[in-house]
């Protein structure tokens, strides 16, 4: 098996297992905290005043369901690298979402865990922090995409059945 999907050691194997699982969990919170409500959802799409209206409300209705899709497969360990890829991306997107609003000075909620939209009078936004933490989650990510397979997944059990076989 390629050291491209197993990480050599079995520290990183492990590693890359805490990982998926923290990646699982944020998208899983994220999409469970915004498809009980739709509407914010799309509220706080709509705050960023990137998209048109219609573009808007398709992405406030799809994020949550995309975001828990991921959640589901990384928790599983199923398509760890191609949800790790599809993830760095939406995290990328997002980052330029929130660095946008912070340059234009918009006073809102990221929406980054239900919510969203205008913030109330005297609240600050904090999008240093917001920032930051996706940066991280964009490293994790990318760290998947380099070692998806670790214990405990459906990928990790695939791969070693292929190897068994000699494939």
């Amino acid at each position: 098996m390629g050291t491209a999907l197993v990480a050599r050691k079995p520290a990183w194997s492990w590693l890359s297992t805490l990982g998926r699982l923290v990646l699982a969990a944020v998208w899983i919170a994220a999409g469970l905290s915004k498809i009980t409500d739709l509407d914010a959802s799309v509220r706080a799409v709509r705050a960023y005043r990137l998209l048109p209206e219609l573009a808007a409300q398709m992405a406030g209705a799809g994020l949550p369901v995309v975001e828990l899709v991921l959640g589901v497969l990384l928790l599983v360990g199923a398509g760890v690298r191609a949800c790790a890829v599809v993830s760095a991306l939406l995290m990328v997107v997002y980052m330029a979402g929130i660095a946008s609003a912070w340059i234009r000075g918009l006073q809102i909620d990221c929406g980054c865990f239900g919510g969203g939209g205008a913030l109330a009078a005297g609240v600050r936004p904090t999008y240093g922090l917001e920032l930051t933490r996706d940066a991280g989650l964009l490293v994790v990510a990318l760290l998947l995409a380099r070692w998806p397979v670790g214990p405990f997944s459906v990928d990790g059990m695939l791969a070693g059945r292929r190897e068994e076989n000699g494939r």
